[in-house]
């Protein structure tokens, strides 16, 4: 059998018209001039990265940086397959060179034959560095034979309004006209919109006088962008004024010119030129459809006009436009949150007497306004005639009926609706049985009242939660609070007790001034093995100082900071005032400055009792700067901050210097003679006790302590 042949592998072609004039390379992927030319990409292979070494969270250390670490990731141009190959050519001469321009960036764009307007744009459009794409663009303009077209300066315009550069968007049109390019309507157009679509009302008119300036005379699709903007932006007056040129300047009004003015004079509730504008274009021909007029009264009724409302109404039924639905609903629905649910109910009955189909939300917002109203009887016709229109009342419905039968005393009534819901699986909540709770309290039916709490918890409500809702609902009126701690002495007994509830009573008492009593029942609360929280301490913390035990104030504030918790700012600062009070100011301000370490923003009188203490080192003449700035503020000295003077005076200045400021204090009359006597009292006594606290520390500190105690001495005792 004869050897096979070895085939030899054939020589690769050489390269003429057929297979291109050039090989492809990295930098330089396209080939071109072939008669079958291919896009071919020369990709570098990537080696894998090496395998991370497994974690291992013993050996985990949080503050630890890595050496090299990695730089935020920037796009490739090159990803992009739209880009010419001299555009990514470009950026990446950017991106080579930190995307700064220099003189490296220069010499590598001088090494292109020649630059071409649509390049510019090309590149101006990808580029998000707005100092770059300018001196890009200033640089493509000196070279030779170069200019830019409307193209390039779209892009440039486009590139600095999307890095927030505006205002120097508008200068473009004079920029080219000074390059011998005056600018068309299309470049104010592209400001315009611009400016439009991030709500820019007034550059969006600055653009507009700037066009009129150039001679421009805007198309009709024009004014109504730069009117529509003005309107929704709140410059109507401005919107008018370029009306009034649009007419000036002979065009006839669209439809939409006309529903611009409209909804912007509705809005601003100027009916009467409404009217005027709605007559105009009747004239021109421009008769408004039902979706208008729906848009006016929707815009009105958003405002709460409704009698402008009305008054388009009828304009409509004037121009014997017939309403449909949307138009109906959106009447009846403003006419009931306004107060005026009897017109609302006429247009009811118009639409069932036109056969329109009516939704249930309009019989709901109808027996809303029925209840608010006090109409309860109009209210259940209208659920009959839902219910008999074949429709299901959703829980809203139920919840408003509820709430109107207890107004009216008709708390039976509720609560066979509420057996309705119940019935109907609509999972009835808190919303549905408050009033019926309230109307049992007030009328001292506990029995119902605990009944419908068992009910309830049959039901899977959380009665915790619901009964503090409750109690926090019926002591916002300090007229209830005597039956609020009637509910709570009832509903204590059938074990229905908890600490918040504990916490809502103590602290409206404290509101309404009865500190005893909220402390009686913070005493029966620890009687009732019930652990309090920190509210509950910051309640009693507050009733104690009002009470004057500041003691037992104290030992609460201690408990809150032993549950790791912080007090709000008000115990921090009734504790602060009653500790300034009984002459503890040490601790008092040793509290001052544990408050704003440890809340987010602490109060005023704090911040400067702090400055006081700090301005007390340059003597009477800077703290009396700080009191004034104080004043300036609106908050007058407290007892706080003559404690901080008296603490400040007596660790770094003189008892004088600090009568010297009280003296001061009392001429202005900021404190009363009574207080100057009293301050003076604690200023002597502050600085005894510090004298005392010298020589104590001196007989420590030289070991003389032995020696007194050995003669019978108790002063260290």
């Amino acid at each position: 059998m004869p050897p096979k042949s070895i085939p030899v592998p054939a020589k690769a072609p050489k390269p003429y018209f057929f297979y291109g004039h050039r090989k492809p390379s990295q930098n330089r992927p396209v080939v071109y001039g072939g008669l079958f030319s291919n896009r071919q990409i020369l990709k570098t292979p990537q080696t894998p990265p090496p395998p991370s070494p497994p974690f291992d969270l013993q050996k985990w250390d949080p503050h630890h940086l890595p050496q090299n670490p990695s730089l935020p990731s920037i796009p490739n141009p090159r990803q992009n397959p739209k880009l010419s190959p001299i555009a990514r050519f470009i950026i990446d001469a950017f991106r080579k060179n930190q995307y700064t321009w220099g003189p490296t960036v220069v010499f590598e764009l001088n090494k292109l034959r020649r630059v071409t307007p649509s390049l510019v744009a090309e590149v101006l459009k990808v580029q998000d560095d707005h100092v770059l794409a300018s001196k890009f663009f200033h640089w493509a303009g000196k070279q030779k034979g170069f200019k830019h077209d409307f193209g390039s300066y779209n892009a440039l315009a486009y590139c600095l309004n999307r890095n927030g550069r505006f205002r120097a968007a508008d200068q473009l049109p004079e920029l080219m006209d000074s390059q011998g390019k005056p600018p068309t309507e299309k470049q104010f157009e592209i400001l315009i919109r611009m400016h439009a679509d991030k709500n820019r009302g007034q550059r969006v008119y600055y653009v507009y006088q700037k066009m009129k300036n150039f001679g421009i005379k805007p198309r009709v699709f024009l004014y109504n962008r730069v009117m529509d903007a003005l309107v929704k932006t709140g410059y109507l007056d401005l919107a008018l004024s370029v009306y009034e040129d649009f007419r000036g300047d002979g065009l006839v009004e669209e439809s939409i010119t006309f529903m611009i003015l409209i909804k912007g004079l509705c809005k601003a509730g100027r009916i009467e030129e409404m009217v005027d504008v709605l007559r105009r274009m009747r004239e021109t021909s421009c008769k408004p459809d039902v979706f208008a007029y729906t848009a006016m009264i929707r815009i009105l009724v958003s405002e709460g006009n409704l009698d402008g409302c009305l008054h388009v109404w009828e304009e409509m039924l004037r121009d014997r436009v017939e309403p449909d639905v949307m138009a109906y609903v959106t009447l009846v629905a403003g006419l009931c949150k306004g107060g005026r649910v009897q017109r609302g109910y006429e247009l009811f009955k118009d639409m069932k007497k036109k056969g329109i189909l009516i939704e249930r939300a309009t019989y709901g917002v109808l027996v809303e306004g029925f209840v608010k109203d006090g109409k309860v009887g109009s209210a259940c016709g209208l659920l009959k005639d839902l219910i008999d229109s074949g429709y299901r009342a959703d829980l809203g419905i139920y919840n408003s009926l509820i709430e109107g039968l207890c107004d009216a005393r008709l708390v039976d009534r509720a609560y066979k609706l509420f057996q309705v819901t119940v019935q109907e699986g609509l999972e009835p909540d808190f919303v549905t049985v408050k009033p019926m709770l309230l109307a049992f309290a007030e009328t001292s039916r506990m029995s119902d009242f605990c009944k419908l709490l068992e009910q309830m918890q049959k039901l899977g409500f959380s009665i915790n939660d619901d009964l503090s809702k409750f109690f926090s609902f019926v002591v916002e009126e300090e007229e209830r609070m005597v039956m609020a701690l009637q509910v709570f002495n009832e509903l204590k007994v059938k074990g229905y007790s908890s600490v918040q509830i504990y916490n809502i009573l103590m602290g409206a008492l404290h509101k309404t001034g009865k500190v005893k009593q909220a402390l009686s029942l913070f005493h029966e609360m620890k009687d009732m093995n019930l652990e309090p929280d920190s509210t509950t301490y910051s309640n009693a913390v507050l009733c104690y100082v009002e009470d004057e035990n500041i003691k037992d104030a104290c030992i609460c504030h201690n408990k809150i900071i032993e549950m790791s918790c912080v007090p709000s700012i008000e115990p921090y600062h009734s504790l602060a005032k009653g500790l300034c009070k009984i002459g503890e100011i040490d601790a008092a301000m040793m509290l001052v400055r544990d408050c704003l370490g440890s809340v987010t923003n602490g109060p005023m009188e704090f911040k400067y009792a702090l400055t006081v203490l700090h301005a007390c080192k340059s003597g009477a003449d800077k703290v009396m700067e700080v009191l004034n700035e104080m004043m300036q503020e609106g908050l007058p000295p407290d007892n706080i901050i003559c404690s901080a003077i008296i603490a400040g005076m007596c660790r770094y200045r003189t008892i004088e210097e600090a009568r010297k400021v009280f003296a001061n204090l009392r001429t202005r009359r900021l404190i009363t003679e009574a207080n100057q006597i009293v301050y003076d009292e604690l200023l002597i006594e502050y600085m005894e006790k510090k004298a005392a606290d010298l020589v104590l520390s001196g007989l420590k500190f030289f070991g003389l302590e032995s020696k007194l105690k050995a003669k019978g001495s108790t002063l260290l005792s």
